[in-house]
C-alpha cells in the first residue's frame, strides 16, 4: 500500500471545517499541520482535528512530512501563500478565486512548473455525484447537442447572515469572484473553455450593515460590483446566460439549466455536491429526474484526487489551469461591464475527465483509484 499524501492546512477560517472533516477521514491523506495569521485559531482547529502540528504558515509548509499544501486564506493572499509552498517544494491546491489578477495567477503556474510540483484549485464541487451525473448524461447524448446554459444565482447579500462579511464585498469578491467559479466551473467542465464575454454590472449601495453576531449594525464599504449579467460564448460553440446578484428580495440559487437539440436539462446546484438531474424532452413531456450516482463526501474531494494523481503519476482534474482560466473568464466579464463591449477570453485549460461512477473516497486505494479518463468532458466535438 502506497503511503498517505501528507497534507499542511493554511488558514484555518470558516471553510476550513467542512475541509478537515474530510481531509483527515481519507486514508489516502494525513494531515500533519494547521497553520493561521492567528496561531491561536491554528491550535485550536489542530487540537479539534487531531492534527499533530500547529502554528505559523512557513513551519507548517517546510514540514518534513508535508508535500501537499491546502491554501485556505482570503483571495488577496492565495497567490502568496501558494507561491511559498510552491519555493518550499510543495503542491498545493487553492482555494477560489486562483488569484487575484492574471499576472499572480500565470506567476503561480510557471513557478510550479519549473519546480515540478502540481497545482490545483476549487471548486471541486464539480466531482460530486449531482454535477458528475449530469456530465455523464451528457456525454451519453442524452440531450443531444449540448447549445446554450442559463444559470442564476440571486439574493439580498451574505451580510445578513455572515458575522464578519465585509471581505465578501472587497475586491476578490462580490458575487462574480466569490460565487462565479462554482457556475463557471462547471460549465467549463461540461461544455470545455470559454472564448469570448458581454456583461453589465451595477452596486446597489455603497455601504451595507452586518445583520448578525456581535458586530450586528455595523457599516461597511462596498467595494465591488454586486449584480453581475454575463454574456458567455464557448470554444466550442454554446453560449450561457449568466446573473449573480446580492441584490435580489428573492432567492434564485444553484440554478443551472442546459437546452441541447434534443432536451433541456437542469443540473444540480454546482455549490453542492449531490442533487438530482432533471430531464424534459417537449413541453408536452414530464419532467423525468434522475438520481446522482458518485460520491457526495464534498469539500477536499479535489485534493483527494489530486493526491491519488501524484501517487499514480496521472493527470489530476481539479487544476491550476481550469481555475486560471475560470479567473481570466471573471476578470474578462469585469472588464466588458466596465468598457461595455465584447471582450475575448485569453486563456485556455484542459477539461477535466469524469470520475468512474463508482470512485469511493473512503477505499483507500492511493496510486490505484480512480484510474485514468477514459475520455474527456463532453462539449469539445460541439459547433
Amino acid at each position: 500500500m502506497t503511503r498517505p499524501v501528507g497534507v499542511a492546512v493554511v488558514g484555518c477560517g470558516t471553510i476550513s471545517h467542512q475541509y478537515l472533516r474530510n481531509l483527515t477521514a481519507f486514508p489516502d491523506l494525513r494531515v500533519v499541520a494547521c497553520a493561521d495569521l492567528d496561531t491561536d485559531r491554528a491550535r485550536e482547529v489542530a487540537k479539534r482535528y487531531g492534527v499533530p502540528v500547529a502554528g505559523a504558515t512557513e513551519e507548517a509548509i517546510t514540514h518534513p512530512d508535508v508535500e501537499l499544501v491546502v491554501n485556505l486564506t482570503i483571495p488577496s493572499a492565495h497567490a502568496a501563500v501558494a507561491g511559498a509552498a510552491i519555493e518550499a517544494g510543495r503542491h498545493v491546491y487553492n482555494e477560489k478565486p486562483f488569484a487575484l489578477d492574471r499576472e499572480s495567477g500565470t506567476k503561480v503556474i510557471e513557478a510550479a512548473a519549473a519546480a515540478g510540483v502540481r497545482v490545483g484549485c476549487a471548486p471541486d464541487t464539480f466531482l460530486g455525484a449531482g454535477l458528475q451525473t449530469a456530465a455523464r448524461l451528457v456525454a451519453k447524448g442524452a440531450i443531444g447537442t449540448p447549445l446554450t446554459a442559463l444559470t442564476l444565482l440571486q439574493g439580498p447579500g451574505p451580510e445578513s447572515w455572515h458575522p464578519s462579511p465585509e471581505f465578501l464585498f472587497q475586491r476578490g469578491a462580490g458575487p462574480l469572484f466569490d460565487m462565479g467559479p462554482y457556475y463557471l466551473t462547471a460549465l467549463v467542465a461540461l461544455f470545455g473553455p470559454a472564448v469570448r464575454v458581454a456583461a453589465v454590472a451595477r452596486k446597489a449601495r455603497e455601504e451595507r450593515i452586518i445583520g448578525l453576531g456581535p458586530r450586528a449594525g455595523v457599516r461597511f464599504p462596498v467595494e465591488v460590483p454586486t449584480h453581475t449579467t454575463t454574456l458567455l460564448e464557448f470554444a466550442a460553440g454554446q453560449a450561457a446566460t449568466m446573473v449573480f446578484s446580492f441584490d435580489s428580495p428573492m432567492h434564485r440559487s444553484g440554478f443551472i439549466e442546459i437546452t441541447g437539440t434534443e432536451a433541456t436539462m437542469v443540473v444540480p446546484d454546482p455549490n453542492t455536491f449531490d442533487g438530482a438531474v432533471r430531464l424534459r424532452r417537449t413541453l408536452a413531456d414530464d419532467w423525468v429526474t434522475i438520481p446522482a450516482q458518485g460520491t457526495t463526501a464534498g469539500r477536499g474531494l479535489g485534493v483527494l484526487d489530486m493526491a491519488q494523481a501524484i501517487r499514480a503519476d496521472r493527470p489530476h482534474r481539479a487544476t491550476g489551469e481550469l481555475g486560471l482560466h475560470v479567473l481570466d473568464v471573471m476578470l474578462a466579464v469585469t472588464a466588458s461591464a466596465e468598457r461595455g463591449e465584447f471582450l475575448p477570453v485569453g486563456s485556455t485549460c484542459p477539461i477535466p475527465g469524469p470520475l468512474p461512477a463508482g470512485w469511493n473516497p473512503a477505499d483507500g486505494q492511493p496510486g490505484r483509484t480512480p484510474p485514468e479518463p477514459e475520455s474527456p468532458m463532453p462539449g469539445a466535438a460541439v459547433g
